[in-house]
């Protein structure tokens, strides 16, 4: 009782707030509250894709990846769910969220830093997600949200929409600071590719050179 009548306005206390009073006063008065925010009364899930740039110089786009129901998979029936699965990407978006306005444009300082921090956080699962082949490199990456509002329990007469609100960012052009942890394993990559292109050249140096001996050969035989 205690607990519900220092904590923040939430369902119980609506619907039961005259019973906790008659429970609390006088003699158990409080004249304090827990400074904690309301509980999150809202389902977000943070989904991503990318603009793959191909060694042809074409390109492809991925599909969308929901990053949030991936982190709420590793969690579920998880004793010891990590500090990652449970609040990397959902704090970052809440950063991103709190430092820009309606329209995602940066409202302080650290606007540009929050940017920065999702799309390092999406381009690491997006390179789990979708590995690169030879000589691919993300070029793009977007991101988006669904936020479907939790429904009210049936006794409440509370009134809310729970129609999904999608917010969707403009394309991020990604840099090589981007992933500096996957740099040295791309470096090997690109090393690879050039290593194949190579040895093409070689190959098609030696086809040239056996082709012209043969018409050489074939012409002193006429002779």
């Amino acid at each position: 009782m205690v607990f519900l009548h220092v904590a923040p306005s939430n369902t119980v206390s609506k619907e039961h707030g005259r019973t906790v009073d008659d429970w609390i006063y006088p003699e158990f008065e409080q004249n304090w509250k827990l400074f904690a925010p309301n509980p999150l009364q809202q389902n977000v899930s943070v989904q991503a894709r990318a603009q793959i740039r191909t060694p042809d110089g074409a390109g492809r786009t991925t599909r969308w990846f929901d990053l949030s129901a991936q982190d709420g998979a590793a969690i579920d029936h998880n004793l010891l769910p990590s500090h990652t699965q449970q609040n990397e990407l959902r704090r970052g978006w809440d950063f991103f969220v709190s430092t820009h306005d309606a329209q995602n444009r940066p409202t302080g300082l650290r606007g540009d830093l929050s940017e920065q921090y999702v799309r390092r956080i999406v381009l690491l699962r997006l390179d789990r997600n979708e590995p690169l082949a030879r000589g691919e490199a993300f070029d793009q990456v977007q991101v988006r949200s669904r936020t479907t509002a939790v429904r009210p329990p049936e006794w409440s007469d509370e009134k809310i929409s729970t129609k999904p609100v999608l917010r969707v960012l403009p394309w991020w052009s990604v840099t090589p600071g981007d992933l500096p942890l996957a740099g040295e394993d791309r470096a090997h990559r690109d090393v690879a590719v050039e290593q194949d292109r190579a040895e093409e050249r070689v190959a098609e140096q030696g086809v040239a050179e056996q082709g012209g001996d043969v018409a050489v050969e074939r012409k002193g035989s006429v002779r």
